[in-house]
């Protein structure tokens, strides 16, 4: 995985991630963010034009997930670096 961009948001930071099958992720903690403030992480997977993939390629029920350690941030990324090749 390679990390394409760290960035200042709000009170907080977002990394930007992305990976040689085409998807990437955005992950994200600041006081706005799920699980934010209890210093927990939130993760959107995107496509390789940036389209949030949770719902429909991961089968969330939503774009994101939050409120995850470490832990699980690393463990989605894993699995969106394994994926198949993006259309």
């Amino acid at each position: 995985m390679f990390l394409k961009s760290t960035n200042k948001v709000h009170d907080g930071v977002q990394y930007e991630y992305t990976f040689p099958n085409g998807y990437g992720a955005s992950v994200i903690r600041h006081s706005y963010s799920y699980g934010g403030k209890q210093g927990l992480w939130e993760i959107a997977p995107l496509d390789k034009d940036g389209e949030f993939i949770g719902q429909s390629l991961l089968g969330w029920n939503d774009d994101v997930q939050g409120h995850l350690t470490n832990g699980g941030i690393n463990a989605i990324l894993v699995k969106l670096q394994d994926l198949e090749i993006a259309n």
